[in-house]
């Protein structure tokens, strides 16, 4: 193999490594949120499912989830209840913080759920086995293709994140207008406050020819 081809290949394996894969434990009774930062129009796919706490017996029934995937707006692209297990695929509408949230269901004596969890956004979410397949092209062109999806992927990253970037100097900017109108207007009101206590001052001691 060419050096060329090794670098490409580990380039590769860097870039695909980019993806929400974990296991944690949940507490019946309790609720676990994950969220995930997704652009508008990418794809995105999750699987989980609740670890069998005893090899080769049936899963305890007390080993179930409720499971909800809602967008920044909170709108529902996934919810199931009472489930051990199931994925979730669909195309963001909307840019902004995805939350995935697992409920475990009330249980006494409490019980703990170990919970293995996978999402894949953008290019990691792509089944390039199902495209080679279909397209029928050489291992080495499908490695190219992901390659340069890779490289797009991450071109449309820096935009969105550089978009974000502009909207929170601008939130900023506007947050720094708004206090400093709010210290001006609450200097006005001190002064206010102070020059009507000083006639009111005034005014009384003239009254008692104090003054």
């Amino acid at each position: 193999m060419s050096k060329s081809n090794l670098l490409m290949i580990t380039t590769l394996g860097l870039i695909f490594t980019i993806a929400e894969s974990m296991r944690f434990d949940l507490q019946s009774g309790h609720t676990k949120c994950i969220s995930e930062d997704i652009m508008n129009n990418a794809v995105t796919v999750g699987k989980y499912n609740v670890v069998n706490p005893n090899e080769g017996y049936p899963l305890p029934v007390s080993h179930k989830l409720t499971v909800r995937v809602a967008s920044p707006y909170g709108n529902n692209y996934h919810h199931r209840v009472n489930v051990d297990s199931g994925n979730f695929a669909f195309t963001a509408a909307e840019a902004g913080d995805y939350t995935t949230c697992f409920s475990a269901a009330d249980h006494k004596p409490e019980t703990k759920l170990a919970i293995e969890f996978e999402w894949k956004t953008g290019v990691t979410a792509k089944d390039w086995s199902k495209i080679a397949k279909k397209e029928k092209v050489e291992v080495m062109e499908l490695e190219f293709k992901k390659l340069l999806d890779a490289v797009k992927s991450i071109h449309e990253e820096m935009n969105y994140l550089r978009g974000r970037e502009e909207e929170m100097q601008h939130l900023n900017q506007s947050t720094n207008s708004k206090m400093a109108g709010l210290s001006f207007l609450s200097i006005v009101v001190c002064l206010s406050v102070a020059g009507f206590q000083l006639w009111h001052l005034k005014s009384y001691f003239e009254r008692k020819k104090l003054l």
